[in-house]
């Protein structure tokens, strides 16, 4: 088995569902007492997030290199970046490593083209949904993508960030939530694409097929994995 490399901690909350998933997919493979290799690098993300809100995406992509070296250092074949926004410094991060990294915004296109589905609303952080970074790698493989209203975009943020990244998980909010996704228009499926989103939306609470960015990261990442 391959070791997969996690560069984690934006927020550690998804982070420990990427670590309780890839474990959990392994053992569903391979039974018995098989368990996920991984090296795990989670950082601070009060750092990370305080770039984010200055606009200092070249500093925080140098963090992110940083980190990604290390993780290399501890052994790891390839590298996942757990987290959807923090994909805009791929490249940086990319750069400064040898092993591989696995795309979140590929493995996502890849499910949804396979879905056969073309048009998908994205949900995520207002980093994703407004910049361009994340909607053009999906673009790119042929999709169109929706995205919500400059009000609802709002919402979405506003509970990821001062609900899910710090554990509180509402019903009210997973309510405001369906209510955004009922206002897509000529959606045939939704991007959870935003690595907490998956703590409080799951397929049961959506018409529409949901395509959780992070299972599908994990599930890439143990299939590259598993010899």
């Amino acid at each position: 088995m391959m070791t997969i490399g996690m560069l984690g901690g934006m927020s550690w909350e998804s982070s420990a569902e990427y670590y309780r998933l890839a474990n959990t997919i392994v053992r569903e493979r391979l039974g018995g007492l098989h368990s996920a290799k991984v090296v795990l690098h989670s950082v601070d993300f009060a750092e990370i997030e305080r770039m984010q809100v200055e606009g200092r995406w070249d500093d925080a992509g140098k963090a992110l290199a940083e980190a990604a070296a290390s993780v290399q250092a501890g052994g790891a074949d390839f590298l996942l970046l757990c987290t959807n926004t923090m994909h805009k410094v791929f490249d940086q991060v990319q750069a400064a490593v040898d092993i591989p990294m696995i795309h979140l915004g590929d493995t996502t296109a890849a499910a949804i083209k396979n879905a056969g589905l073309t048009t998908v609303g994205l949900l995520g952080t207002g980093f994703t949904m407004d910049q361009p970074f994340y909607r053009e790698r999906l673009e790119s493989h042929g999709l169109r993508v929706l995205l919500p209203s400059t009000e609802d975009r709002a919402t979405v943020h506003r509970i990821i960030y001062d609900e899910l990244c710090v554990g509180i998980v509402r019903d009210e909010s997973r309510r405001a939530y369906q209510d955004v996704i009922s206002r897509f228009e000529g959606a045939e499926g939704i991007i959870l694409g935003c690595t907490e989103i998956e703590l409080l939306i799951t397929q049961a609470d959506v018409p529409l097929p949901v395509f959780p960015t992070t299972r599908l990261h994990v599930e890439a990442a143990v299939e590259r994995a598993i010899l």
